[in-house]
C-alpha cells in the first residue's frame, strides 16, 4: 500500500435509507460479533489507510496483498513456532477474507431473499478490527418482495432457482478478481482455486445458520444453490450424515479443496478435511454437541 496512513472516516451511525440488507446484517452481526459491518452510501468512499484494505487492492496483488499477507506469516509463526509454506500462506490470508466476504452476499439471500451485487471496489476490509464497509448500489429480489420499489432493485422473473443464479454470480463477480490476484502464491490451477471458492461459500453459511438455529435448512439451501456441476465452481455442498452414539444424526461434509493446514501441524486436520476419516469426525462431533 503506498502513501501515507490517513484516518479512516468513521462507519456511519446507521444503515443508508432504504438499504435492502440492513436487516440482514444486523442479524449476522448479532449472531456473529467478529464481524461488524458498515454501509456506505451511494456517494459515500470507502474507508482506506490505518488498517483498513480494499477488495480491489487485495485483488490487484501488489504491496497491499503482500501487507496483508505478512498478518498470516506472522500469526502462523507466532502461534506455532514455525513458518508455513508461502502457498499455505496465501490459502490462509485468502481464506480469513472470502469467509467473511461470501457472508455480505449469501447472508442476505438465505435471510430476506435478497442478493446485493458487491465488485471488489465496493468493498474494504479491517481484519484486525473485524469490520467491512460495504456499498450496495444493485440487489436482486423476487417479484412481491417490499424492496422491489427500492433504488438498484433488480426483480428476478424466475423465481427461486434465478434467485440462487444470482447468488452464484454476485459470488463468482467478487471472488473471481481476487482468486485471479492470490493465484501467483496460491500455486493452484483454476480447479483448485474455484474449489476454495466452493468451501468458503457452503462452510461460512453453514457456521452462520447454526449460531441462528437454521443448520438443517441452510443445508437444504445449500445443495440447492451448490448441488455441483455449476461452474465456476467446483464440486457442490455435499452433506452427509453420520451416525453417532444411540444412532444420532451428525451432519458433515467433505471440503472440495484443502487449506494445506497439516503442513503446519501435521496432527491436525479440519473436521470436514477428507484426510479425516468418519470414526474421528464422529468422536470430534459428539464431543461438540456435548461440550
Amino acid at each position: 500500500m503506498t502513501g501515507p496512513a490517513v484516518a479512516a472516516p468513521p462507519p456511519p451511525a446507521s444503515a443508508p435509507a432504504g438499504s435492502p440488507v440492513a436487516v440482514s446484517y444486523e442479524r449476522l452481526t448479532a449472531a456473529y460479533p467478529g464481524l461488524r459491518i458498515g454501509e456506505r452510501g451511494a456517494h459515500e468512499p470507502l474507508p482506506r489507510g490505518v488498517g483498513w484494505v480494499g477488495a480491489d487492492e487485495l485483488a490487484a496483488g501488489g504491496e497491499a496483498l503482500d501487507a496483508h499477507l505478512a498478518w498470516d506469516e506472522a500469526q502462523v509463526l507466532r502461534d506455532y513456532g514455525r513458518r508455513a509454506r508461502p502457498d499455505v500462506v496465501a490459502g490462509f490470508g485468502l481464506h480469513r477474507y472470502a469467509w467473511l466476504a461470501c457472508l455480505l452476499i449469501t447472508v442476505p439471500w438465505f435471510l430476506e431473499r435478497r442478493v446485493p451485487r458487491l465488485p471488489v471496489d465496493r468493498v474494504a476490509f479491517h481484519r484486525t478490527e473485524g469490520r467491512m464497509s460495504v456499498r450496495v448500489e444493485e440487489f436482486a429480489c423476487l417479484p412481491g418482495d417490499p424492496a422491489a420499489a427500492l433504488p438498484g432493485a433488480r426483480v428476478l422473473a424466475g423465481g427461486e432457482e434465478a434467485l440462487r443464479e444470482e447468488v452464484r454470480a454476485a459470488v463468482s463477480q467478487h471472488l473471481g478478481p481476487l482468486l485471479e490476484g492470490f493465484a501467483p502464491r496460491l500455486r493452484r490451477g483454476r480447479r483448485g482455486l474455484w474449489s476454495m471458492a466452493t468451501d468458503e461459500v457452503v462452510d461460512g453459511l453453514w457456521y452462520l445458520a447454526t449460531l441462528l438455529g437454521e443448520e438443517e435448512r441452510a443445508m437444504r439451501e445449500l445443495e440447492l444453490l451448490l448441488p455441483g456441476g455449476t461452474a465456476p465452481y467446483t464440486g457442490g455442498a455435499g452433506f452427509r450424515t453420520l451416525t453417532g452414539p444411540g444412532g444420532a444424526p451428525l451432519a458433515t461434509r467433505d471440503r472440495a479443496g484443502c487449506c494445506f493446514f497439516y503442513t503446519v501441524r501435521p496432527q491436525d486436520t479440519c473436521t470436514t478435511c477428507p484426510r479425516t476419516c468418519d470414526e474421528e469426525r464422529v468422536a470430534r462431533l459428539t464431543a461438540e454437541a456435548s461440550g
